[in-house]
């Protein structure tokens, strides 16, 4: 991790910054968090992300500070970081509440920090796991900070030799990756699992399902199961550190993949134009600002 954190306002050494026990949200794990994507030191699509948070913590009882705020000292971050291309991660823990929780002036604190990008690699290996997402639990669908459940099946598909998981809700359907969305390509259409089947509506996800302007490729959700996911053309995670990452085999079995299928090759180039755009905007907004300024 980058030598500084960002806790409640202030930029401080990683660790320094004494968080209490009483935090109920450090106790309990009552929080909602993101990753993001820093690009040329802007944080990509920030408004997507800052609003799942919100949505999430409304449906949790979450008092949430200004996403305004929480942007502007997420820069100072990047900044103190020199973190121009990085991955950023941000959360917002409750402090009162609960048995053990203590009267505090703040009713949440944001924590945030930064990372190296990933080396994910050229492609992904996965591998089934039966039950992993309760499709029709209401909390299904909320990044919540409570991820011992994804780390734990993280960690132990990764000692079989896999990188990732594709977890199966309690009907058998595909639902998403411990950390990642899922898609499966069949000739023009690609095919994601609703957010019915139990899978977090990620923020490449949902670039992907509206639509990033390539011709003659139409994303879709639809219910999917392994074996009909077993034939399809092309196989790719997405998530904000990923972007979109193919799969080459499940199961250790290798795909049988159309090798004159380009729809996750196009996606992925449209996908990086589309951030590309995002960061010129977000830095002529910014240089506008600084010129009124002076």
């Amino acid at each position: 991790m980058h030598p500084h954190q960002l806790v409640d306002g202030q930029i401080v050494p990683l660790g320094t910054k004494d968080l209490a026990p009483s935090q109920m949200g450090l106790l309990s794990g009552f929080g909602v968090f993101s990753t993001l994507r820093v690009a040329s030191s802007v944080l990509f699509e920030w408004e997507r992300h800052w609003a799942r948070m919100t949505h999430d913590a409304q449906i949790l009882g979450l008092p949430m500070p200004s996403g305004e705020a929480v942007h502007a000292d997420l820069l100072r971050l990047v900044a103190a970081n020199e973190a121009v291309d990085a991955t950023l991660r941000v959360i917002v823990v409750r402090n009162t509440g609960g048995m053990w929780g203590a009267p505090s002036d703040r009713p949440s604190t944001v924590i945030g920090f930064t990372r190296p990008l990933s080396a994910w690699g050229s492609s992904a290996r996965l591998v089934v796991v039966p039950h992993g997402r309760h499709a029709a639990s209401r909390f299904s669908t909320l990044k919540v900070l409570s991820w011992v459940h994804n780390l734990v099946t993280y960690d132990e598909v990764h000692a079989r030799g896999f990188d990732e998981a594709l977890l199966l809700n309690e009907r058998g359907e595909i639902a998403e990756c411990t950390s990642a969305n899922v898609f499966f390509v069949f000739g023009d259409e690609v095919w994601t699992p609703p957010v019915s089947s139990g899978c977090l509506p990620g923020v490449t996800r949902a670039l992907l399902v509206e639509g990033l302007g390539v011709e003659g490729v139409r994303v879709v959700e639809r219910t999917i199961d392994p074996v009909t996911a077993a034939g399809a053309d092309e196989v790719f995670i997405t998530s904000s550190t990923r972007d979109l990452l193919p799969v080459a085999s499940i199961e250790g079995v290798a795909l049988r993949q159309d090798r004159s299928s380009t729809v996750r090759a196009r996606l992925s180039e449209a996908f990086a134009r589309r951030r590309a755009d995002y960061v010129r905007r977000a830095l002529g907004v910014v240089g506008h600002v600084a010129a009124t300024q002076r």
